[in-house]
């Protein structure tokens, strides 16, 4: 069994965020440049829309550590999201560079623009690493948009590179690894490859450039199936002791040369070119190419590092072929795995009954269009008997008909027999309106728990659409994640619920909201189900009772006391025998405890100097309060210490105390946060309004 941790996500929003911020989904930071100092291996930065520049705060270049994911909208090529700016990395090849990004091994880039415009600008330097560079957009770098140098092994996907002064990527030294499905538009060079480089350059289209490829020095790269066209030089030059591969008898590489002005191909070497399976006109073949035949009448696909053509570069490749290793999940005859197809019920109840372990003796299913002979028949009686998926009721099963998102996680969860979710945990996902009412715990506990894999935006569940074949298989590796089976795969698509998801409709802007994100934060109160905090309205004493029994967990101080008006059966009943008995709350003279009687300010402060047990403090202090002669004797002292422990806050205006006003949610929430930080139980929060004996 292999225990997982939780991967961490770091958000950065360079319009709304602040550097001084928890680096939350609600409270992000303001610059990359915070966010990767704040990073350790496997953590995931999310960034928002917006500029991250030098005048936002970043620092260039800026380093993507080792296993570190930046991720900004992979759907968009990043539109929106731009990381522009420069400064100088000394490379141990090329000396002084002028870099906007460095990647480190295993860093992963992903849905963001990157612009250098400064004289000689490079968007990402990669130098004897092998990061993964995949759905970017590379435009207007005065060099290049990607250099890569040393024994450099990247893996570049899916990128648009567009007007870069030199060339789209450079690729020198001893640099390999995999060029996939990039589009090089409008570069005075695509990809130039120098010295003894060899990478795989797969499905490329090259576009518009003045040259689309150029090879010097002893260059060796691989080239398959790129579409090289309308370049208003030429397709693909050859200089120096460079040597393609452009295919063999049994490889044919089916690069396709279209509309080039002068060239589709130009040899300038001293030896001899072999192209096997390409497209090109022959008056635009310029010095010595051998023309061979392919004994291969289709070229193979080219995938990257997977088991199937089609799974290179895909979001979910890493589930797949877990699975895939596994036995637990294959692909078709013809090397596809079709991730974006959907799943069939039937094909589901298949991979469900290989994965999890069915009881040791299991009754027939009764499904009426099931029969005896079906395929997988064996399989679905397997999954129903243990929970995982069930029929409609007129008793049928309907095996061909396609499995949907919200049907995938009430299985999961219904067949481990999980509960338990917190309805907050929805507030995450903006659809949340379409998830059926008897699927809401389920969508709960599922996210709780890190199943939940949406691509490309993780806010966006859709959970009345087909599911795919890769959605599938990500939601049963996380699955098998929970229970302890499997290692986490970090990725940017996990749905992860913060604590302090709930995005509250009524706080934004409101004085007390970084109190109040504090306490959801840690767990410690919740909104309502319309979304909303109603910040501005009173607390019951109950729901004070509730909140401090939950924030502080006291242990026993005196004996637990029957008030008559707090039946057994009362929600908060627990809540008020622990806050009571560990000193917070009291009841009245008549043995009551009066739940749903509003708690006035002058009570909260009283009750958590009193439980806290906080030592006391000079009554001089209250002479910071225009009020303090509205302070009744008894609870001078609790306020003067309240006061010296800054516990109280009070808005608008500080030097109002205003004791015996009904103290709203956010005021509660904003002295309880306070009386955690006071026994450093969290981090201070700088607000104006918080009371300081020393105020002026």
């Amino acid at each position: 069994m292999v225990n997982s941790s939780l991967v961490t996500t770091i958000y950065v929003n360079s319009v709304q965020g602040n550097d001084a911020n928890a680096g939350s989904r609600l409270s992000p930071f303001k610059s990359l440049t915070r966010a990767l100092k704040a990073s350790t291996q496997s953590t995931i930065i999310q960034l928002g829309s917006g500029t991250y520049s030098a005048a936002s705060g970043e620092i260039f270049p800026l380093i993507i550590p080792a296993g570190v994911i930046v991720v900004g909208n992979e759907a968009s090529k990043g539109a929106g999201i731009v990381i522009i700016g420069s400064g100088t990395y000394q490379s141990a090849s090329f000396g002084a560079q002028n870099v906007t990004l460095l990647l480190l091994d295993d860093a992963n880039l992903r849905g963001v623009t990157v612009t250098n415009n400064t004289p000689k600008g490079t968007g990402v330097w990669i130098e004897s690493t092998a990061p993964t560079i995949a759905n970017n957009t590379f435009i207007n770098c005065a060099r290049e948009g990607i250099f890569t140098t040393g024994t450099a092994k990247p893996a570049i996907l899916d990128n648009v590179f567009l007007q870069n002064a030199a060339s789209g990527l450079t690729m020198a030294r001893n640099s390999k690894g995999e060029v996939l499905r990039n589009v090089l538009q409008k570069n005075s060079i695509g990809i130039a490859i120098s010295d003894a480089a060899a990478p795989l350059v797969a499905n490329n289209k090259l576009t518009e450039n003045q040259t689309a490829i150029a090879l010097s020095r002893d260059a060796k790269p691989v080239l398959r199936q790129n579409v090289i066209t309308n370049n208003s030089q030429g397709g693909l030059l050859v200089n120096g002791n460079a040597f393609p591969d452009l295919g063999s008898n049994q490889d044919s590489a089916g690069n396709v040369f279209r509309d080039n002005q002068v060239f589709d191909l130009q040899n300038v070497t001293s030896g001899q070119l072999i192209s096997v399976g390409n497209q090109l006109n022959p008056s635009k073949v310029k010095g010595a190419v051998d023309f061979l035949s392919s004994s291969i009448e289709t070229p193979s696909q080219v995938s990257l590092g997977t088991s199937f053509y089609d799974l290179g570069g895909h979001w979910a490749a890493a589930y797949v072929e877990a699975l895939v290793s596994k036995g637990l999940i294959s692909g078709f005859p013809d090397g596809s795995f079709k991730p974006n197809s959907p799943i069939t019920r039937a094909q589901y109840a298949a991979i469900i009954a290989k994965t999890f372990p069915p009881p040791s003796s299991s009754k027939a299913s009764n499904f009426t269009d099931v029969k005896p002979d079906f395929w997988a028949a064996s399989a679905i009686s397997r999954a129903a008997n243990m929970g995982f998926i069930s029929g409609f009721p007129d008793g049928t099963f309907r095996p061909g008909q396609n499995l949907t998102k919200i049907q995938a996680i009430v299985s999961i969860v219904n067949g481990f027999k999980w509960s338990g979710g917190n309805p907050n945990v929805l507030t995450v996902y903006g659809d949340r309106a379409q998830i059926p009412s008897y699927a809401t715990n389920a969508v709960a506990v599922a996210t709780q728990k890190l199943l939940v894999v949406n691509y490309p935006k993780t806010e966006q569940l859709e959970p009345l659409r087909d599911i795919t074949r890769a959605e599938v298989a990500a939601i049963i590796y996380q699955a098998l994640v929970a229970i302890g089976q499997e290692k986490a795969i970090a990725s940017p698509y996990i749905v992860n619920p913060d604590v302090d998801i709930p995005s509250f409709s009524d706080l934004k802007g409101h004085w007390a909201e970084a109190f109040i994100r504090g306490l959801v934060s840690m767990g410690l109160t919740t909104g309502f189900a319309d979304g909303t905090y109603q910040p501005d309205k009173p607390m019951t004493r109950a729901q004070y009772a509730a909140l401090v029994a939950a924030a502080f967990n006291p242990t026993a101080k005196r004996a637990a006391i029957d008030f008559t008006d707090v039946p057994k059966n009362f929600w908060a009943a627990k809540a008020i025998e622990i806050a009571a008995s560990g000193g917070f709350v009291s009841g009245f003279s008549d043995r009551t405890f009066r739940p749903d009687q509003n708690v006035q300010r002058l009570q909260v402060i009283v009750s958590l100097v009193n439980g806290l047990a906080l030592p006391a403090a000079d009554s001089n202090t209250l002479v910071v309060y225009k009020d303090r002669d509205t302070i009744p004797e008894y609870a001078q002292k609790a306020v003067a210490t309240a006061t010296q422990q800054q516990i109280v806050v009070s808005y608008p205006d500080p030097k109002l105390l205003v004791p015996v006003r009904e103290a709203t949610r956010a005021e509660v929430a904003a002295m309880v946060y306070q009386a955690l930080a006071a026994i450093q139980r969290t981090t201070a929060i700088n607000s104006p309004y918080i009371v300081s004996h020393t105020i002026n």
